[in-house]
């Protein structure tokens, strides 16, 4: 089972030249292996699963080449005594997932790969009917995590330290994150969510998450998910070299980066007090540099 960590999650700030204050919360720094956010979506599907006694424990779930859910989800379950069962995107991959440190990093923790195409893929819901049908008694996770128990389980992100802020900002993949910062914050708050990827259904879908209206999206992909331009790497490593701080190039460098711009443009009132979410995903960093190696680019630091 996931435990709530013993020690606080530390808030850092970042100073910046103008009359507001930023501040980062690392949740990166949760779990070594079960980063940030993916820790806190998985707590109450992997808790009140097992609370069920299952007889033969078995997780399946869906991701990418370089997925931190697929690695958070193995983590979990080598941890936790559980099989595991990851549906890949991409069958190309069968053939060289040996290359792919997140996978193999996922096959060292105990989990089975299964690669389909992406039509496959892109049809999940008629693959979740069949394994449903093929493995009734197994736990099945949607791609990101993000369902009912993930939202709750997000509301452990924010606590007595968070109360004070006037905007609340992270990264935004498939919206699980966003819909339970939004539906657990403070009245008072502004919830921002910088969404990664090119989906004009997201607000729609995470509007079915939280019932409140307090968050606003703005686009912070910067050509694409996963498209990761010269500017995204040298914000990151100056951001780095700067505060100490990791930041991962496709969620919370991307974000942070959107953040300082909507700053240096005066978006934020004066005297704000800004809080951003470190999410995690810095296992991500491996892959990512193999592919800048042989594109001879500059690597993330």
């Amino acid at each position: 089972m996931l435990n709530i960590p013993s020690e606080k999650i530390p808030i850092q700030e970042i100073p910046v030249q103008k009359n507001i204050k930023l501040f980062i919360k690392r949740e990166d720094v949760v779990h070594p292996q079960i980063s940030g956010n993916k820790y806190w979506k998985l707590f109450y599907n992997i808790n009140n699963y097992l609370e069920t006694k299952p007889q033969n424990p078995f997780i399946i779930t869906f991701g990418g080449a370089f997925s931190n859910h697929i690695s958070a989800v193995s983590a979990t379950g080598n941890l936790s005594n559980i099989k595991t069962l990851g549906i890949i995107r991409g069958e190309e991959l069968e053939k060289k997932w040996l290359h792919n440190p997140t996978l193999v990093f996922a096959k060292r923790n105990g989990m089975n790969l299964k690669f389909v195409t992406r039509e496959e893929y892109r049809h999940k819901e008629k693959l979740t009917e069949f394994l449903r049908s093929e493995f009734p008694d197994a736990l099945i996770i949607p791609e990101g995590g993000t369902n009912e128990y993930a939202v709750q389980g997000v509301k452990m992100m924010l606590n007595n330290d968070t109360k004070d802020f006037d905007y609340l900002c992270t990264a935004v993949g498939t919206g699980g994150t966003l819909a339970g910062i939004s539906k657990f914050c403070e009245e008072n708050q502004k919830v921002i969510g910088f969404a990664v990827v090119d989906d004009s259904s997201l607000e729609s879908k995470i509007s079915e998450l939280t019932s409140k209206r307090n968050f606003h999206l703005t686009d912070a992909a910067f050509g694409g998910y996963g498209k990761i331009n010269d500017e995204n790497i040298r914000f990151i490593n100056d951001f780095k070299m700067k505060f100490d701080i990791p930041l991962e190039p496709i969620y919370t460098g991307k974000m942070m980066q959107k953040v300082f711009e909507m700053i240096d443009a005066d978006y934020f009132l004066e005297g704000s007090k800004i809080l951003c979410f470190h999410t995690g995903g810095l296992q991500g960093i491996e892959g990512v540099n193999l592919l800048l190696q042989k594109q001879n680019r500059n690597l993330i630091l």
